[in-house]
């Protein structure tokens, strides 16, 4: 819980550090989904099917789990300045980016490079989280609202940067992107001061400490919440432009939208998160998991309804999907271990994104054999499990 956290982390932080933090995410990892965004540009180039969507950025995904499991394991959170190791790993993700520019013609290389993506991405993501944790113990919630909205903006941002340069060729893309990973990195390194540290080093990380995702039932709760809405969350993304496709003729419109619904997001973390005091994070949690899980349910009937209704739909879909996220994540640093938050929160979302990796390859592949109608559905079941695990902290 938060009286867990140290006095000493109880600091002012400076007016500028939620800002700095929030741009740096946002722009770090823009990388995420820059595959994505110009998929059918690099099909029409090298004649991949349409499946290989689903294999680039389940690639990334398993570098990602890689990473969290190797900084989870070894403490990288909590043993070294995050700081730092948020400027290395923003750095390496923007070489990471520039390289796949050299190599795309081969799609094992580039395979390769979206794996080592997802990996430095790792450093940045809960590494970001981390140092949001350790300046605003008490305002978690509201915090993580931001800093996961500029994440949702920030993986958004390929689309947009794709609609936008219409004239431009994937490689321009690409630069960008890694120019922008390249700018976070240096954002936290030279922006964001030390977080408050405890008064004594922090002990050894135990097992035990991890082990409380499965033996602390508050902590269980919030992760086992947060591994359902895992199974809903990246599948949507990867297959929001076929979803818009069967709408939207045009490729450019289909980037924007696409833009404008991941964006939406941002909205529902940010919303949720200036809620929270009223409402509690579990319940704000709770109600857009309910709403994602709706949403799924109901793409039977809006997948063929008015164009306002689709898009109404979809964008209500876009904001509740990613808006529990921030609250998942508050509470489970909360009543994780004092000397552990940094690990537990990679290790969660170590798990949470191979169920991701599972879902998004199941999804993508039957979307081959069997119309969205039917499939779509099926991702509620991320949404149930998730609320039923959610109970004790609803309670």
């Amino acid at each position: 819980m938060v009286s867990r956290m140290s006095a000493s982390a109880e600091a002012r932080p400076p007016a500028r550090v939620l800002p700095v933090i929030v741009l740096a995410q946002l722009l770090g990892v823009s990388p995420w989904f820059a595959v994505n965004a110009v998929m059918p540009d690099l099909q029409a180039a090298y004649g991949w099917p349409p499946a290989s969507v689903g294999t680039l950025t389940a690639a990334l995904t398993l570098g990602f789990i890689g990473g969290t499991l190797a900084f989870a394991l070894f403490g990288v959170a909590d043993r070294h300045k995050p700081r730092h190791v948020f400027f290395a790993c923003a750095l390496a993700a923007a070489l990471a980016t520039l390289a796949a520019v050299q190599v795309a013609a081969s799609f094992t290389a580039l395979l390769v490079l979206r794996v080592a993506t997802g990996f430095f991405l790792a450093g940045i993501y809960p590494v970001g989280m981390k140092i949001a944790a350790l300046w605003f113990p008490r305002g978690l919630g509201i915090a993580l609202g931001w800093l996961v909205g500029a994440l949702v903006l920030g993986s958004a941002a390929p689309h947009g940067l794709r609609a936008a340069g219409v004239g431009w060729e994937w490689q321009g893309v690409f630069v960008v992107i890694a120019v922008l990973a390249a700018l976070a990195g240096a954002l936290v390194l030279f922006g964001v001061p030390e977080p408050p540290a405890p008064a004594a080093p922090p002990p050894r990380l135990k097992i035990a400490a991890l082990a409380t995702l499965w033996t602390d039932r508050r902590v269980r709760a919030s992760a086992f919440g947060y591994f359902g809405h895992m199974w809903e969350l990246y599948t949507l993304w990867v297959l929001l432009p076929a979803i818009l496709a069967t709408r939207i003729a045009s490729s450019v419109a289909v980037s924007w939208a696409a833009f404008l619904v991941l964006g939406a997001g941002a909205l529902g973390c940010i919303g949720g998160g200036l809620l929270v005091r009223r409402f509690g994070g579990a319940r704000v949690a709770g109600v857009q998991l309910a709403l994602s899980g709706g949403c799924c349910l109901l793409a039977p009937w809006l997948l063929g309804a008015p164009v306002p209704w689709f898009m109404a739909w979809l964008l209500l879909w876009g904001i509740t999907v990613v808006g529990d996220s921030p609250q998942f994540s508050a509470l489970t640093a909360s009543n994780a271990p004092r000397e552990a938050v940094g690990s537990v929160l990679t290790l969660t979302n170590s798990i949470g994104f191979g169920i991701s990796v599972l879902s998004i390859e199941l999804f993508v592949h039957l979307a081959a054999a069997l119309p969205l109608a039917t499939l779509l559905p099926w991702l509620g079941i991320g949404p149930l499990l998730g609320l039923w695990a959610l109970r004790p902290l609803l309670r």
